[in-house]
């Protein structure tokens, strides 16, 4: 028996994209929270669903472990919990039901719960928390378990089930301060993870393991499409000593071969990757690893230090070719910082990816083809495309909520559907979608080599095929779109 079981409702079995990927991370948001609680002295287990085949393992895990607390904390440094993927929503409120079935008080937190926490009290939540959780999660358990006198209503950033007949007076939530300290928080709970079988997946699809980390909570940037439910504009920072020690941690017990620094932005604070960069050098613990970084960070002595970190890759949320666009979003940097950016990151062996923004209002014709020519002039390492997402919390969002209809998030994330009214038909992003990959492989084959291309002829010739039947279907697309203007100007005549 447990005190607490955490579990988390992403579940890769139900997202096809990334399944066919098979690059699974343990949820590190549920094993921060877990390891808190244990500190505290409670009995914690883990029900890991990144891993699981459905809800029905879950309710396996509650008859095994029998649980006097289910908490559902989501990982929130994945990105797609941040999405709000409609199929994982499901998995959440199936899994409510399964653990009040079981007589467990049911303890919800995650970016969605914060959004929308009265639909998960409906569904059977005893209570949400609201925002970062860790603390807010402590206080509550020791109030249920008498450890401590303070009333539930006096908690901090938790939303209460009206329900509870000691509770049944009208509760406004008040919103909890953010951890500042990270370095005081205990390191995520390895030791309740299936780590062999991680490994196990990464070697035989990848040929090499990686793990996750986190040296940072929060963004303090103000792009105006990105959902921020959690940390706000707030951002806090772990020491690169207490980061360094982790990764001395993690590298004496699972050996992996890689890291994913699952930040919004790696490094923000001056100094930082250097220093980062010395204490592993001295420790000779150096991990290749990918981070996400914004372009107009990276100078010379950044790109210098990351490489000496062992940086492999960095993401950059390049977003747009066009000036415009960035402006429109606030992204606050320059197409230019782009350019910039992926020179000095490659001059220091560092590879670069980016993440495309498509559909933003405003956008054109002319402002895709500006983002083609990026692609074409920067050529990447790989590329990663979506369409604009409202998320609630956002000026974008407040912008087109209006144009929302019942569908207000993607099934899973290769969804790829225009919630809103796009400059487009939502046709037309998912034909812009194929032909923008099919363009970028086959620049990437221009700039091989002979051998390359010799050995590549058969997969060539089949992207060949892809990209003209996209720049076909898209010029049908544009003309059926200036034909159908045209026949609206007529009518209104």
């Amino acid at each position: 028996m447990s005190d607490i079981l955490f579990g988390q409702s992403y579940y890769l079995r139900f997202d096809p994209k990334l399944w066919a990927a098979m690059q699974p991370y343990p949820p590190l948001g549920t094993l921060y929270a877990a390891s808190y609680m244990r500190q505290r002295g409670y009995n914690v287990a883990l029900f890991d669903a990144m891993l699981a085949e459905s809800e029905q393992d879950w309710h396996a895990a509650l008859i095994k472990y029998q649980p006097k607390f289910a908490v559902l904390f989501e990982d929130n440094f994945n990105y797609l919990s941040k999405m709000c993927l409609s199929r994982m929503r499901e998995a959440a409120i199936q899994m409510i039901g399964m653990a009040k079935t079981c007589g467990c008080t049911v303890i919800i937190c995650g970016a969605d719960a914060t959004d929308h926490n009265q639909l998960y009290l409906d569904a059977g939540a005893d209570f949400v928390l609201l925002g970062e959780g860790e603390e807010t999660l402590g206080e509550l358990l020791d109030t249920l378990t008498q450890r401590s006198q303070q009333p539930i209503e006096q908690i901090l950033g938790l939303a209460i089930n009206p329900t509870h007949a000691a509770h049944a007076q009208p509760h406004m939530p008040a919103r909890r301060p953010d951890i500042r300290q990270l370095d005081a928080l205990p390191f995520p709970a390895w030791d309740l993870v299936d780590v062999p079988h991680y490994r196990q997946i990464w070697r035989q699809h990848h040929g090499y393991f990686s793990m996750n980390m986190v040296t940072t909570r929060g963004c303090p940037y103000h792009c105006n499409w990105c959902a921020k439910p959690i940390w706000g504009q707030r951002y806090n920072v772990r020491s690169p000593e207490n980061v360094a020690a982790e990764l001395a941690l993690l590298q004496q017990h699972y050996q992996p071969d890689h890291i994913w620094f699952a930040d919004d932005i790696f490094g923000l604070r001056p100094g930082w990757i250097e220093r980062f960069a010395q204490l592993v050098t001295e420790a000779n613990i150096i991990t290749p690893f990918k981070c996400l970084l914004r372009a107009d960070l990276v100078t010379e002595k950044t790109a210098t230090a990351l490489a000496a970190a062992g940086c492999k890759t960095v993401w950059m949320g390049a977003e747009s070719g066009s000036q415009k666009i960035l402006d429109a979003m606030d992204k606050g940097n320059l197409v230019s910082d782009i350019y910039r950016a992926t020179q000095l990151l490659r001059q220091n062996g560092i590879e670069i990816g980016f993440f495309l923004q498509f559909g933003y209002p405003g956008e054109t014709w002319h402002d895709i083809a500006q983002t083609r020519r990026m692609i074409r002039e920067c050529l990447p390492n790989d590329i990663g495309i979506s369409v604009s997402y409202p998320l609630p919390g956002t000026k974008f969002y407040e912008r087109v909520k209006a144009e929302l209809g019942d569908k207000q998030n993607w099934v899973d994330s290769a969804d790829l559907a225009m919630l809103h009214h796009g400059p487009f038909p939502q046709a037309f992003y998912r034909k812009l979608h194929r032909f923008i990959h099919a363009e970028y492989r086959l620049q990437k084959f221009v700039h091989s080599s002979w051998r390359t291309i010799i050995g590549a002829l058969p997969r060539i010739a089949v992207e060949s095929g892809h990209y003209l039947k996209g720049m076909l279907d898209l010029q049908f697309t544009t003309q059926d779109l200036r034909l159908n203007k045209q026949l609206n100007r007529k009518s209104k005549i």
